[in-house]
């Protein structure tokens, strides 16, 4: 078996992919509109299967917004320089929901963005991954 993609609801499809490509700095990989479903999907990753895993947003039409609940938890995603990443992200916008810094009780650096649906991103400092 193989990770292949997340799919994630969203309420404004080219919000979400402006803040995944622009923000994130992710690639749009394809998109799918099915409009007599009334759904459209854009796939969007560092990447694309089968090398990557890639996340699926879904725009269910008509419907702007979702109660997360709380199972959810978050994405993670390596960078090399955690606290780099936050200024980019900020200086593009995003939102910064936990300042970079070593995890509570450990060493490990993180930070947490929320995307505009509110889906919380966790940026893992890894050194030697691509920027």
């Amino acid at each position: 078996m193989k990770f292949l993609h997340t799919m994630l609801r969203v309420g404004d499809l080219q919000r979400s992919v402006d803040f995944y490509t622009r923000v994130l700095g992710m690639t749009l990989l394809r998109t799918t509109e099915r409009p007599d479903q009334k759904y459209s999907l854009a796939f969007v990753g560092f990447g694309s299967n089968p090398e990557h895993a890639e996340i699926e947003l879904t725009w269910n039409h008509g419907v702007g917004s979702y109660e997360l609940g709380t199972a959810y938890g978050h994405i993670a995603l390596g960078v090399a320089d955690v606290y780099a990443a936050c200024d980019r992200i900020r200086a593009g916008g995003g939102n910064i929901t936990r300042d970079p810094g070593p995890v509570k009780g450990g060493s490990t650096v993180i930070a947490f963005v929320t995307d505009p649906d509110g889906y919380k991103i966790e940026l893992i400092q890894r050194p030697g991954e691509s920027a």
